[in-house]
């Protein structure tokens, strides 16, 4: 474990965070302390990070498996989905996180302060291993300098600055190219990601485009477009990879058996959930989720 995230966990635990969500002193950053396996993520309009302190975890999302150590941080995207899942507890038997929340005026306004080619080349992911490494240390450490401002008056004055040091430092980072498109696309296209939070809500209910592009004044031929553009697929192909993501999980998690799984998503057909999870995953459920037991075990 590095020394940045060592010092952030003991600064943390210091302050003795109650169960689950922890509106901290800092406007925009929440801490997270779980003792089930389960663990809900934010449900919050902006966009965030969400940086794993203590534990790991697991998440799991249409674009794939993710597997998240302490010091490392997910960046908030259309696939974020509802809940993770602890792999590891702490020493101290149970999984600590923390959320830094962006919004759009926020991001825009450090790019507009950095000078020569540096977003050139994020946005071309032509930055030096040494400088993203770097970057995902700091912000570590800038975090951690928000918890040890004992003076409310300094920590009123020094909050925005250290949040624009967080969004420089993002990036910076591994994460920061899809993390300005993610921000981008969701200032402008608000209507459409909040269509796609209720899909994320309600996946397992049968709906219509039709009643999605009404409750939002469109019609049915720009309300497609528009979410297309805006998450990459249509809303119904987007529900369908939910539910598939979902029976995935619970195959791999609860061990729930294919036809239970098919079920519980919201398939009223076992052939034709057979035939679309062969499609997003290129195996039969029972294929994919043997080959992905075996892989796990041996990344565990």
């Amino acid at each position: 474990m590095s020394k940045q995230i060592s010092e952030l966990i003991k600064v943390i635990r210091s302050a003795h965070f109650s169960e689950e969500f922890n509106q901290t002193s800092v406007p925009y950053m929440t801490v997270y302390h779980f003792t089930d396996d389960i663990i809900k993520m934010p449900q919050i309009d902006t966009s965030y990070i969400y940086l794993i302190v203590d534990g790991s975890m697991r998440l799991y999302t249409p674009s794939g498996i993710m597997d998240y150590i302490a010091g490392q941080y997910s960046v908030s995207k259309i696939d974020t989905p509802l809940s993770g899942k602890v792999l590891t507890f702490s020493e101290k038997a149970d999984f600590l996180a923390l959320s830094i929340e962006f919004t759009f005026d926020d991001v825009i306004s450090v790019v507009l302060d950095i000078e020569g080619d540096l977003i050139e080349k994020i946005m071309n992911s032509k930055l030096s291993d040494e400088i993203t490494t770097s970057a995902d240390r700091n912000i570590i450490e800038t975090i951690t300098k928000l918890f040890v401002i004992n003076n409310s008056y300094q920590l009123a004055f020094m909050a925005n600055h250290l949040k624009r040091e967080i969004i420089f430092y993002v990036l910076c980072s591994s994460c920061g190219k899809s993390f300005l498109q993610g921000i981008i696309n969701i200032s402008q296209s608000d209507e459409i990601y909040e269509a796609n939070s209720w899909i994320k809500k309600n996946f397992k209910e049968n709906f219509t485009i039709e009643e999605l592009a009404k409750k939002r004044n469109m019609s049915v031929s720009n309300f497609h477009q528009k979410f297309k553009n805006a998450v990459g697929m249509g809303p119904l192909q987007c529900q369908k990879r939910l539910r598939l993501t979902e029976a995935r999980r619970l195959m791999l998690d609860k061990n729930v058996n294919v036809t239970d799984a098919s079920l519980e998503v919201g398939y009223e057909s076992l052939s034709q959930f057979i035939r679309d999870y062969k499609r997003i995953f290129g195996v039969s459920p029972k294929t994919d989720v043997q080959n992905l037991k075996k892989q796990l075990r041996l990344k565990i």
